[in-house]
Parts: structure tokens; C-alpha cells; sequence
């Protein structure tokens, strides 16, 4: 590598040591991949639709034979439990699956029927989705490979070229994705992953060959995005976060809830968009429900992740975990009374990426750590009077990612979730992502939309033919 020339060196959350180091793309050659992305998309919008599946599910099939090295080289980026990061690549490749499997009929041209519309016959009308052109997704270290592919999988079969910056976390991640797309014949400059800094970023993103900006990240992240792209006519799809609630009926199943209301808190260490941060359950059944949680909590076992006994690993940063733990100590200091001893887990220690989880109660709307975003292994538990009081609640926060209700009442979820600001309201499930559905933000949990028919609208431009047949 140049002397002159940047890097970033991945430090693995394992055990805090250097595990790679990434060479950073010129200011020049960022340029000249923007160029070459350009000149892709030419030809390869004008592709057929079917080709573009066939050379997708190609692509898939590259990433699943990969499986073991890819959830491997995944643990040692981000800290995951071994014994889970095979379950992302495998739900890339489902979530891939559904996408490429409504490709075809979401982007065929939409007919508008003879005689419609107070026209009458000699007329051919349809609209067309035509592509946008350079797609630029920023995409984040905590999902890398199901996040990268809401952005760039649809991008692709949609006719756009694209350019992924992958978090600097996770550089390895956006390099995979290349070697699958080049193993499955996808044409040259149609997919380019380019470590960038933030400065050669912040150009692109202004750069007019640039069309649309996907990003996954921080509010203040997706307020620099916005910022850097205002400049042009163009779209931004920004997916910032969240600080999801869940309302623990009197009539749900407690076990049920209990046991998944945990595993929707603490899976991934809390990192997650989608994760539960905030928990309201009914006065009825709250004692019931706070000893169970707290029980099942006890029983995650905190070390290293690559030892396929851990089912709770480091988080990314010890600054991240010191943040959390700086949310919990604030909140004891103003009443919260905390259930877990982390002298119990013998990995946690301030200062290092190893924390244990945490379940605080007596908590409220005061305290940090029930409005701000926690994105590590906390709970904050409330007790409620009514269905009112819930709601209420869940809707006092900046965010609207996702938040779910647990209840035997499917009449009394629907209600209640038409009174919840959420993107996605669920009944008895939390943290998921169904690519049938559109995954959408409210609040400062961002706008646009990913996944399901719909988020191919992203990606696409409308083109109206209104051709006059009959002279």
C-alpha cells in the first residue's frame, strides 16, 4: 500500500486487536468508479428484467456457498455470536429470494385500459418504471449483509448501477457482496463497493451523477446525508433508528411474551434498529411478567463470540458499551432500580466492548434512557393502568420505527396500532423484518421505504406513453 495513501483498520469488539486494514479509495478514484458506475448503467438499463433476476439469484447462490466464512469473518467485525451469524446470511438469501421473486411483475409496465379515464378507443397508455441511474447506498455494521441488501438487490434488478460504502466496521461485508456479484456475471461497474472517507462521501453524494441516496444510521448521520444531497433534485432513503416500545397486554400469553420480549431486547447485544428498548405491561400481570423477564435475562451467558456456547457477545465499541452503561447509571441515580448484577457476568467490564444486559424498573419518560436511544443490551420496564395509558406512552418519543402489542385480542391490536406512530405494528412478534411488507420509518426513524413490492418505488422513476393509435 502507498505511504500516502488512507486506510481504516477494523478492531475487532473479540478482543479489542487489529483485525484488518482496508485500504481507502483517492479522492480520484472515487471519481472515476462514479464514471464507470455511469457508464454501466447505460447498458445495463436496458437489460431485460429476467436477465437481471437470473444473474440475482446467482448472486445468492455465491453468498450461501459462503455461509461458514462469511458468519465467521461477521463474528470477528462486529462481535456476534458464532452460533447466530450464520442466520444472517441465510436470511439475506430468504429476504433476496422474496425480492427477486415479485421483481418481475412489480416493474412491468402498468396498462391503463382502452376507454378509460373518459378517453375514448384509439389509444395505447402505460406507464413505465424506469431507473433511476447511480445508486449510492451508505450502509451500517450491525446487519451488514440484510441491510446492504434492502438497498442494493432491488437497485440492481430495477436497472440502476450501484456504489456501496460499507461502514468502516464492516468493510469486508461490501467486498463479499462484490466477489458474489462478479462470480454471478453481473456486468462490470453495475455493482462497485468503494471504501471512501467521509469527505470523498460527502462529495459523491454531490456528485450529479449520483441519483439517489440510500442510507442506514444515526439521526445526526442521516441529517448530514440530507444536507450533502440538498443541493439537487434527488431522493434520500434514510432508515435512522428507533426506540420501539412494546404494550404487554393482561390477557397475553406471559410465557410466550416473556421469552421473546427478551430475545427482542438482548439478540445482538440490543443492536438493533428494530430492537425492544421500551417495555409498558399492565398493571395486572406486571410482577409476573418483571420476575420472568429478569430470570431469563440471568440465564444469557456473556463472552467471547466464537465460542458456540455465548449467546450474548461484545458490542461493537467500548465506547458504545460505556454509553449504555453511562444511560443506566443515570437512570439509578434518579430512582430506576436495576435486577441484574453484572459482577454475575464475568466477562463485563467498564471500558471494554463486554457488557451484560440490564433490566431496569421504576423507570420514566425523564430518564435517558427511556427516550434516547439506548442500541445495546437494555431494558426500561413500566407498569400501565389501560390500553390509553399505553398508547400515550409509546407515542412520547422522537422515534416511530417499529413497536408491537402482546395480547390474545387481534380486534384490540389493530385498534390500538391505528393510534400508534409506527412504521410497523406487530402482534405477539418484535425485531423482524418481512420482506412482503414495506420496512418504513416515522419521526426521526427516517422516511422512504425498503422491501416488499413497494420498495422498488424507491428506485424507480414513473414514465407516462400515451400514444395515439387511430388518426
Amino acid at each position: 500500500m502507498s505511504p500516502n495513501r488512507q486506510s481504516l483498520t477494523v478492531i475487532t469488539p473479540v478482543d479489542s486487536t487489529e483485525y484488518k486494514t482496508i485500504p481507502l479509495s483517492t479522492t480520484d478514484e472515487v471519481q472515476a468508479a462514479a464514471e464507470l458506475a455511469q457508464a454501466a448503467f447505460k447498458t445495463w438499463s436496458r437489460s431485460a428484467v429476467s436477465k437481471r433476476v437470473e444473474i440475482g439469484r446467482r448472486f445468492l447462490e455465491a453468498l450461501g456457498a459462503r455461509k461458514d466464512e462469511l458468519a465467521k469473518e461477521l463474528t470477528y467485525q462486529m462481535g456476534r455470536p458464532i452460533r447466530y451469524t450464520p442466520g444472517e446470511i441465510s436470511g439475506t438469501m430468504s429476504r433476496g429470494q422474496y425480492m427477486l421473486d415479485v421483481a418481475e411483475e412489480t416493474l412491468k409496465d402498468v396498462e391503463i385500459p382502452e376507454g378509460a379515464a373518459s378517453i375514448g378507443p384509439g389509444f395505447k397508455r402505460f406507464i413505465r418504471k424506469e431507473p433511476l441511474g447511480v445508486v449510492l447506498i451508505v450502509a451500517p455494521w450491525n446487519y451488514p449483509y440484510l441491510s446492504s441488501l434492502n438497498g442494493v438487490l432491488p437497485s440492481i434488478l430495477a436497472g440502476n448501477s450501484v456504489i456501496l460504502k460499507h461502514s468502516s466496521q464492516t468493510p469486508l461485508c461490501g467486498e463479499r457482496f462484490a466477489q458474489a456479484w462478479k462470480e454471478a456475471g453481473l456486468p462490470e461497474g453495475v455493482f462497485q463497493c468503494v471504501h471512501m472517507s467521509h469527505a470523498d462521501c460527502e462529495a459523491l453524494i454531490k456528485n450529479d451523477v449520483v441519483k439517489y441516496v440510500n442510507f442506514t444510521g444515526s439521526v445526526d448521520g442521516g441529517h448530514q446525508i440530507q444536507k450533502a444531497a440538498s443541493g439537487k433534485f434527488i431522493a434520500t432513503g434514510l432508515e435512522l433508528g428507533g426506540k420501539d416500545p412494546a404494550y404487554v397486554r393482561a390477557d397475553c400469553d406471559l410465557a410466550y411474551t416473556i421469552e421473546n420480549l427478551v430475545d427482542g431486547s438482548f439478540f445482538n447485544s440490543g443492536q438493533c434498529c428494530c430492537a425492544i428498548e421500551r417495555i409498558y405491561v399492565h398493571a395486572d400481570v406486571y410482577d409476573a411478567f418483571v420476575h420472568g423477564f429478569v430470570d431469563l435475562t440471568k440465564k444469557y451467558v456473556l463472552g467471547n463470540p466464537l465460542d458456540p456456547e455465548t449467546t450474548l457477545g461484545p458490542m461493537v465499541k467500548a465506547k458504545a458499551a460505556d454509553f449504555v452503561r453511562d444511560q443506566i447509571n443515570d437512570a439509578i441515580a434518579q430512582g430506576a432500580v436495576a435486577h441484574i448484577d453484572a459482577m454475575q457476568f464475568a466477562a463485563d467490564k467498564k471500558g471494554t466492548p463486554y457488557m451484560a444486559p440490564q433490566v431496569l424498573t421504576n423507570v420514566t419518560h425523564k430518564m435517558r434512557v427511556m427516550h434516547e436511544e439506548s442500541f445495546g443490551p437494555v431494558i426500561g420496564i413500566m407498569k400501565v393502568a389501560s390500553d390509553e395509558e399505553a398508547i400515550q406512552l409509546m407515542n412520547d418519543s422522537d422515534f416511530g420505527l417499529s413497536a408491537s402489542i402482546w395480547t390474545k385480542d387481534v380486534e384490540a391490536a389493530v385498534r390500538i396500532g391505528d393510534q400508534v406512530e409506527t412504521g410497523t405494528w406487530f402482534m405477539n412478534r418484535c425485531d423482524f423484518l418481512d420482506p412482503a411488507l414495506a420496512w418504513v420509518g416515522v419521526k426521526d426513524s427516517g422516511r422512504g421505504c425498503t422491501l416488499s413490492k413497494f420498495g422498488y418505488d424507491q428506485v424507480t422513476r414513473l414514465k407516462s406513453f400515451h400514444l395515439k393509435t387511430a388518426i
